[in-house]
């Protein structure tokens, strides 16, 4: 069953989705979402169907050479489900071509490239499922100057929308970069949160197991200890990815960048890998002793199954022999026949008892 979904956190202006903004249809751009400029001071507002075309088509002056702080920059925000919005943003002027087909791409991936004055790339998020536990792993893409980012996604994704509002309340004022650290940073959070609940479950798995009675099913612990496993690796696979991507020594960020996105994020990309290995590790040695004593205590039944049959088996020939429809067969007459038969019985079976025993069998 699918998880249940939260409602988007903000409307879709554009394409078949037509909102009234300022007292006028707008259908400037296929599949836009947000649209607004950023003062340095942070305080934001919606930038007009002009000015959207404007930087849309790079007649926009761009700020990325101009040294120090950028007085204003303007952050576009689209939905590209539709193949109209994917063509829109694929022929961008304001950016390079490979940025602009990263930003139209569909397949999950996660990558980063640069050039001297622009940065693109594909960085992973959670989906809106209500449960953190529950929610899969989607993509957004960006390309960003000092003076403009671009984002887009295919599904909603709740921190894109959490920075939005964040940069509306003026609590993210440090450009582009700002955003897509903020975005980046969040998201590891989520992850270090799900991997703080994973080492709490295998804690109690450990602590039961230490606790172990043979009275005990451990089939409950092994599928504690699976799910923590199977979340675990799930989490490192993407993971992985930004860690590699952020430590690449070919990458050459731009040195408004540098600091931002290589030198804050390393360090918490890094740290959240170690403990993802450290869960792994510690639910990978824990399912090899969960395996090892369900072998063990798997044995020890057969064992004692197998010791039973052995005692049995004197029994089962007397009987054998005893249920045979001859003639002349011994104990036939008399009332003690039945006692007499089980008296044998039990003495073959204490003999076989004391074999086993002097034969070190038991």
């Amino acid at each position: 069953m699918s998880s249940p979904r939260v409602k988007k956190p903000y409307p879709i202006i554009g394409g078949t989705d037509l909102v009234k903004r300022r007292g006028k249809r707008s259908g400037v751009v296929n599949g836009l979402v947000w649209a607004v400029s950023v003062a340095s001071s942070g305080e934001s507002h919606p930038l007009t169907d002009e000015e959207i075309n404007a930087i849309l088509n790079g007649s926009m002056p761009a700020e990325d050479e101009v040294p120090g702080i950028v007085d204003k920059w303007f952050w576009l925000h689209f939905d590209t489900v539709h193949s109209a919005a994917r063509l829109q943003v694929a022929h961008l002027t304001c950016f390079p071509r490979e940025a602009c087909l990263v930003l139209a791409e569909t397949e999950y991936g996660i990558t980063l490239e640069a050039t001297d004055h622009v940065v693109w790339g594909a960085m992973p998020a959670f989906d809106d499922a209500v449960l953190e536990e529950d929610r899969d792993f989607c993509a957004w893409r960006f390309a960003m100057r000092r003076d403009l980012l671009v984002t887009t996604r295919r599904n909603p994704i709740p921190v894109l929308g959490s920075t939005f509002r964040s940069l509306k309340a003026g609590k993210v004022s440090a450009g582009p970069i700002g955003v897509i650290e903020r975005t980046i940073r969040v998201f590891i959070a989520s992850v270090r949160r799900q991997i703080s609940r994973l080492d709490d479950e295998v804690d109690r798995a450990e602590d039961a197991l230490l606790r172990f009675e043979r009275k005990r099913d451990l089939g409950h612990l092994g599928a504690i200890v699976g799910k923590s496993r199977r979340r675990a690796t799930e989490l490192r696979r993407v993971v992985t990815p930004i860690d590699r991507v952020i430590r690449d020594a070919d990458l050459n960020l731009p040195l408004w960048a540098e600091d931002e996105l290589r030198d804050r994020l390393e360090n918490q990309v890094h740290a959240a890998l170690d403990d993802l290995l450290a869960v792994q590790e510690r639910s990978r040695s824990l399912q090899d002793e969960l395996s090892s004593m369900q072998v063990e205590e798997t044995n020890r039944r057969l064992y004692i199954v197998s010791v039973a049959t052995i005692l049995m088996l004197p029994a089962t020939l007397v009987t054998g022999f005893f249920g045979m429809n001859t003639g002349g067969m011994f104990l036939q007459t008399g009332a003690l026949g039945t006692i007499w038969a089980g008296i044998v019985c039990a003495v073959f079976m204490l003999l076989t008892w004391i074999f086993l025993k002097v034969a070190r069998l038991l």
